[in-house]
Order: structure tokens, then C-alpha cells, then sequence
């Protein structure tokens, strides 16, 4: 034999050193915990499948943080209410209640609650739902609500759309829909009120609006439009502008109905940085205080219904340039739908500006041509 040559060790005599190993398991829990809040909801059950030790790690409450009934469970589809198949939806509403059992069962303490139920279904009851989740897990720190209580992700294809087809019953139905949002927003006033950042569909009635105004911590708030066309007083939004002491970011969805054209806004708040009103319809501010606004979005949609000169210039008549009224009431504006402003534009004549005001200001001088 060669001297050159060494034996072969066999495999099963091999014996792999200790620096071999990474030393997962000497870490403080702390650090094993910060490190397993990386993985995705699958990889932590599948670490818990490891050994015992991952286990009693993977079941700890610091690591289900996250609730988002949006991720259709075992359906990776881009849609949004989306029908389907009877046996498909019993599958997906299957996932969704062992999910809610996985959470509960982990204790979680939850930061996020994502989720799109129809409150108003009385057949799967996904009101009781998500009243039972944050019955029995930690939500006091939820900080994040994605909300949408007006449909359902998944619906079979048995709609029994002859049972639904009346007004009056559609009507009811949207009434169930309001009381539960209702019910479920107060139980989160009493349950969570860190929720700092919130996105869901509003219908703007009195107790709705009471009811988000105790969330004194809501820094960002999207308010989409429910199916209604409801007048949204003046007096409402001003109501909950004022009401939110730390709110900083505020997107409206608003459609202000064609019976009501002719009426204007006034927005006050000591905080908001950022106002999005581009997805409204109608919404004409005629006074802003915003003393801490940076930037504002706003868009002139068109509504499909041409009126006559005389009608439109009564209703025109009553509105202030948008140039006026920010020039007034939003002294730190620094950008104007998307385009950044130079410090000087409100001391000089605002032409450089009429490309964007006419996208966005409903005056007489911005809208030569008018359909609505």
C-alpha cells in the first residue's frame, strides 16, 4: 500500500465534531424566538415537526403576531370575490376556521388582523368569527387593521341569486352587513385601542363615526366607500378630522351624490401630513386647516352626465379655487399630486400650477367644459 494513500474511514464510524454544529439551541430563547419571526406561517409549523425543542418554541405567542385571513389559505389566486366551486369553498371555509383554531390554540398576540368576511352572512356567521378570535387571543397591542366587511373572498357558486334578487331584501342585507361592521368595531374599541393604522369601508353614520373617533392613536386611516351613495355631511368629516389628535395620513373615499352637488368641505386638523381625496367623486374642499400638511392628492372625476351651462355655473359659483383655499389653510404643502411645489408658489400667480388645477379644482376657471 502506497504511503501516500490513507484508508477510507467508513460513514457510520464518522463522528462529526462539535464546531460542526451550529449552536442554535445555546442561544438565549430571545434570540431563537427573533430568529424563527422570519419564517412564514408553513416554515414555523414545519420547524415545529423538528424536535421537541423547536416545538415548545414554534407554539410560543411571540411568534403569531400576524392574522390575515386574506391569503385565501391553500389558494394563491390574484381575484377578489371569486366563485367558486361548492367543494372549493367548503375547503377554503374549512382552512379559515382551523386557522382561527391554530391562533387561538398558539395564544397569539396579535399586530395585524387582516381579513375580507361579508358581516352580513348569516349562513357562515363570520361575524361570530372574528368576534370569537379576538375573544380568545391577545389583541390589546393590535396596531394594524385591514378590514373589508362588505364581501367575502371566496363565494359558491349557489349565490341562490333569485332569494337576493329583490331590492328590499338587498336592502336588508346591507343593513346586517352595518349592524355587525358596528358590533365588531365597538368590541375592538373596548379590546384594541393601539390600532394605529387602519383601512376599511365606512358608512358614515353617527354611531360609526362615535365609534372611530375613540381610537385616539390612528395615525393612518383609509376610509373606502361602502355600496350606498350616503351624503357624508360637512359637519361628520369635520367631526372626525378634529377628533383624531395623532392621525397623520388620511386616504377618503367619498361619493358625493348627484342630489347634493353644490355642497363643500371643510377638513380641520393640527396633525395630518398627508390627505389622499383622489378616489372621491364630488368631495370640493371650499376651507382647509391643515397647518402640518406636506402633501395633498386630489382628482376631478368625471361622473358620465353632462348638465347645462346655466345649472353648471350655479353650481360652480358657490365653490373657491383649490389654489385659494390651500393657499390659506396649508402653510408646509410641499407637493401637489405627486409634483413637487417651489417654496415660492404661493407668492406668485399659480400658472404653473394650472396643468395640475385643472385636474383637480372644480372652480369656474378650471373647467371650461363640464360632464358629470
Amino acid at each position: 500500500m502506497s504511503p501516500q494513500k490513507k484508508l477510507l474511514v467508513p460513514v457510520s464510524s464518522r463522528r462529526k465534531a462539535v464546531d460542526d454544529f451550529f449552536p442554535f439551541n445555546s442561544l438565549p430563547v430571545e434570540c431563537q424566538l427573533h430568529v424563527l419571526s422570519f419564517l412564514n406561517e408553513v416554515d414555523k409549523c414545519s420547524c415545529a415537526l423538528v424536535c421537541l425543542s423547536w416545538s415548545c418554541l414554534v407554539r410560543s405567542w411571540k411568534l403569531w403576531r400576524v392574522a390575515d385571513y386574506s391569503r385565501r389559505g391553500a389558494f394563491h389566486l390574484g381575484q377578489e370575490g371569486l366563485l367558486v366551486s361548492n367543494r372549493e369553498f367548503e375547503r377554503w371555509k374549512s382552512w379559515v376556521h382551523h386557522y382561527t383554531h391554530h391562533l387561538i390554540s398558539r395564544r397569539a398576540s396579535l399586530l395585524t388582523l387582516k381579513a375580507s368576511f361579508d358581516l352580513g352572512d348569516r349562513c357562515n356567521k363570520w361575524s361570530e368569527l372574528l368576534s370569537h378570535l379576538l375573544d380568545n387571543v391577545h389583541c390589546r397591542d393590535l396596531s394594524h387593521l385591514d378590514l373589508n366587511w362588505t364581501f367575502t373572498l371566496f363565494e359558491p357558486l349557489d349565490l341562490r341569486v333569485h332569494s337576493s334578487s329583490s331590492s328590499h331584501q338587498d336592502s336588508i342585507t346591507k343593513m346586517d352587513q352595518v349592524t355587525s361592521f358596528q358590533e365588531l368595531l365597538g368590541k375592538l374599541t373596548h379590546s384594541c385601542p393601539r390600532i394605529s393604522k387602519m383601512r376599511l369601508h365606512f358608512d358614515w353614520s353617527d354611531l360609526s363615526v362615535s365609534l372611530l373617533t375613540r381610537f385616539q392613536q390612528l395615525r393612518t386611516l383609509e376610509l373606502k366607500y361602502f355600496w350606498v351613495f350616503k351624503l357624508v355631511t360637512p359637519s361628520t368629516l369635520q367631526t372626525l378630522t378634529k377628533s383624531l389628535p395623532n392621525l397623520k395620513s388620511l386616504t377618503l373615499h367619498i361619493l358625493v351624490p348627484l342630489r347634493n352637488l353644490g355642497i363643500s368641505y371643510s377638513l380641520e386638523s393640527e396633525s395630518l401630513e398627508f390627505l389622499d381625496v383622489s378616489p372621491s367623486r364630488g368631495l370640493v374642499f371650499s376651507c382647509l386647516k391643515l397647518p402640518a400638511l406636506r402633501e395633498l392628492r386630489a382628482k376631478k372625476i368625471v361622473r358620465g352626465i353632462t348638465l347645462d351651462r346655466r345649472t353648471r355655473l350655479r353650481i360652480q359659483s358657490r365653490w373657491p379655487c383649490l389654489y385659494h383655499v390651500l393657499q390659506q389653510g396649508t402653510p408646509k404643502l410641499q407637493a401637489l399630486n405627486n409634483e413637487r411645489l417651489l417654496p415660492t408658489w404661493r407668492e406668485k400667480s399659480y400658472g404653473e400650477l394650472t396643468a395640475i388645477l385643472e385636474q383637480s379644482c372644480y372652480c369656474v376657471q378650471h373647467l371650461d367644459s363640464w360632464l358629470w
